[in-house]
């Protein structure tokens, strides 16, 4: 996990949506259901970092939704930009720049229990969102509800 500074850091979260379903874990240390996601390491791009954590967490290969600009000019290279961006804190001392992405499986939707990070990890419905337990918080529930009326 990489830190760029003691007071922030850059995040990915991604939302995969599959089926008219969304994937969530409920994570070991914070027991909160949240989206895979995670810090973006010092050497890699935000959308490394998306596919890199979706591949840790769940085992899948995901594809990255939105648009990608044209490149227009030789060493520049344009990213998928985020559906969404958002600052949260961690801490007293400590915040994380949140780049929040849309995504689909590519192949399988199969996934894999990262066990050392999550408790559990599932599809859920629209009416599933409801009924998890401990209840999602109201910010992580409305991207759930933006990315399944925006992907299905």
């Amino acid at each position: 996990m990489a830190h760029i500074h003691e007071k922030i850091d850059f995040t990915v979260a991604i939302f995969i949506v599959h089926a008219e379903k969304i994937l969530l874990i409920h994570h070991r240390k914070l027991a909160k259901w949240l989206p895979l996601g995670g810090h973006i390491e010092l050497d890699e791009d935000p959308e490394q970092a998306a596919l890199r954590e979706a591949k840790e967490e769940s085992g899948l290969d995901v594809e990255l939704l939105g648009e990608r600009p044209p490149t227009t000019s030789p060493g520049t290279r344009a990213l998928i930009a985020p559906r969404f961006l958002d600052i949260h804190r961690i801490s007293d001392t400590h915040e994380h720049i949140g780049l929040i992405y849309w995504a689909r499986p590519k192949h399988s939707t199969a996934v894999t229990l990262a066990p050392t990070e999550h408790h559990a990890i599932r599809w859920c419905s629209r009416a599933e969102l409801e009924q998890l337990s401990p209840p999602m918080t109201d910010a992580v529930k409305w991207y759930c509800h933006r990315a399944l009326a925006e992907i299905s």
